[in-house]
């Protein structure tokens, strides 16, 4: 037989509490922030130290559950009699389990089922947290979650189903919405759909048949990869642009007589192109002629941003794994040269050591060499000790936040079309599809190639981050067997 009880719990005494005797019993009395007077026994506890004793507004329910337990939950009643219709409740339940009349996780997935489908939103998002998942990926896991609960109208666990979603998703193909982003939708669903079952929270996932869209027959944003002349343009026009913006030359805009401007509005500078970075960054260096250390700085940064191309382009590291790369993360000691990419901050959370080719090793320590100058520069002027190495902590790169928009502008300046005759765009991790079409093209094989850029199945290396445009495909036709026709006199044949 079940009961229901008040719980009992010790406090410290509250500051400025008064200690009065009533009776035998020792009480203290103070006042809470409302204004209102309270009081409550004190107790010797076992550490020696007097602390209040306090109780429960509501109730807590102890019974024994369907397996024999004795467990102890809270029922949320501050009435005796409502919680006795709880723990009623609960006792039944545990009798047709013993009968096996309903299952435990059947069970379980009941003392869920009413609650606001946002309290189970916020423990999916502690689990992930806990599992290490990257914070980006969980705010746009609960931004999505939290988007399909208000428009499918999920208020809670119990109301969730495939049907509203089903339809909330053949809306946004209407509304325009790409099928690699309405697949995320449903990916995020079926993952706290299985996550929901896990916890017997659910009996079943109710998402898990969800149908998924074909993305290759709607791909919104296809990448291609840069031919080598493209890679060198634009690796001459980083180390160049950021002294060259300060000499570009000054146009005189023409101006309505009917309005006449004045200040900025009647010139302009004239745009850096590839063929006029060169002199507009020699202009740069009379300019500043005075500023040397301004100089210095802005060939440092073009130094530093072309080293951020190349590394894409020859590791395949994509912009947040190379942003997390450490001078502790370098190995350029053994025979083959490697940076050390921790589980943690790699896509599929496993870890990898990314070989490195010599010429890039070459540059990569003379640009450690630059970074070494700049702090012992620093530790001269404020007095402090002057280090003889770079911290292991440090960065290698200090990637900027807007490097997608200084990416589009060297393009712009470089020549390079942002989209080409087929829509196919040209961005950051354009470089990593880069880095695999140009293994491809140099015939490694599938499966090493697959191994180089980290993926699952060879599938993916081959048809999403291969550019069937930049393979010979007409030189592999001529490299077949020549089959030469015979000659129809010896066949007899007219």
């Amino acid at each position: 037989m079940g009961m229901v009880y008040r719980k009992q719990y010790t406090m410290p005494i509250p500051p400025g509490a008064e200690i009065i005797e009533r009776g035998a019993q020792r009480v203290a009395r103070w006042r809470l922030r409302n204004g209102k007077l309270r009081s409550a026994e004190l107790v010797d506890c076992k550490d020696g130290k007097v602390r209040v004793r306090g109780q429960t507004k509501a109730y807590s329910a102890r019974y024994r559950d369907g397996c024999g337990q004795v467990v102890e939950v809270a029922t949320g009643c501050k009435d005796e009699v409502a919680a006795r219709a709880v723990l009623t409740r609960l006792e039944r339940r545990a009798e047709l389990i013993r009968a096996g009349v309903i299952t435990a996780a059947e069970s379980d997935a009941a003392d869920h089922a009413d609650k606001p489908l946002a309290r189970h939103l916020d423990a999916y998002q502690r689990h992930l947290r806990a599992k290490g998942c990257n914070p980006r990926r969980i705010s746009m896991l609960r931004s999505r979650l939290d988007r399909l609960a208000r428009e499918c109208r999920f208020p809670r666990l119990n109301k969730l189903a495939a049907g509203p979603v089903e339809g909330w998703l053949v809306d946004q193909v209407d509304a325009g919405l790409s099928a690699a982003t309405r697949n995320s939708y449903r990916e995020a669903l079926v993952g706290f759909g299985n996550w929901c079952r896990r916890t017997h929270r659910l009996t079943h996932n109710p998402f898990a048949d969800l149908p998924r869209a074909d993305q290759n027959v709607d791909r919104r944003h296809q990448r291609r990869a840069l031919t080598e002349v493209e890679l060198l343009h634009l690796l001459s026009v980083a180390r160049m642009r950021p002294l060259a913006e300060f000499g570009r030359e000054v146009l005189t805009k023409e101006v309505d007589a009917k309005r006449p401007a004045r200040g900025r509005a009647t010139w302009t500078r004239e745009p850096l192109t590839i063929e006029n970075i060169d002199v507009s960054m020699e202009r740069a260096r009379e300019v500043l002629k005075d500023d040397p250390d301004l100089i210095a700085q802005l060939e440092r940064t073009g130094y530093e941003r072309t080293l951020i191309y190349k590394t894409l382009v020859l590791t395949g590291l994509r912009k947040g794994e190379l942003a997390s790369l450490t001078v502790g993360q370098l190995d350029f000691g053994g025979p083959v040269a490697y940076a050390i990419l921790n589980a943690a901050d790699e896509k599929n959370r496993q870890g990898s050591e990314i070989p490195l080719r010599a010429d890039l090793v070459a540059e990569l320590s003379s640009w450690l060499a630059v970074r070494l100058s700049e702090l012992q520069d620093e530790a001269r002027k404020s007095g402090k000790p002057i280090p003889a190495r770079l911290p292991a902590s440090t960065r290698l790169f200090r990637i900027p936040s807007g490097l997608t928009r200084i990416f589009d502008r060297d393009l712009a300046v470089a020549g390079i079309a942002k989209r080409d005759e087929r829509n196919r765009v040209v961005d950051v991790h354009a470089l990593r599809v880069t880095f695999g079409t140009h293994l491809s093209r140099a015939g490694v094989p599938l499966r090493t190639a697959q191994a180089a850029m980290r993926h699952s199945k060879p599938e993916l290396t081959a048809n999403i981050y291969t550019d069937p445009k930049l393979l010979d495909v007409a030189g592999a036709i001529n490299a077949l067997p020549a089959l030469a026709l015979p000659d129809a006199a010896r066949t007899g044949t007219a």
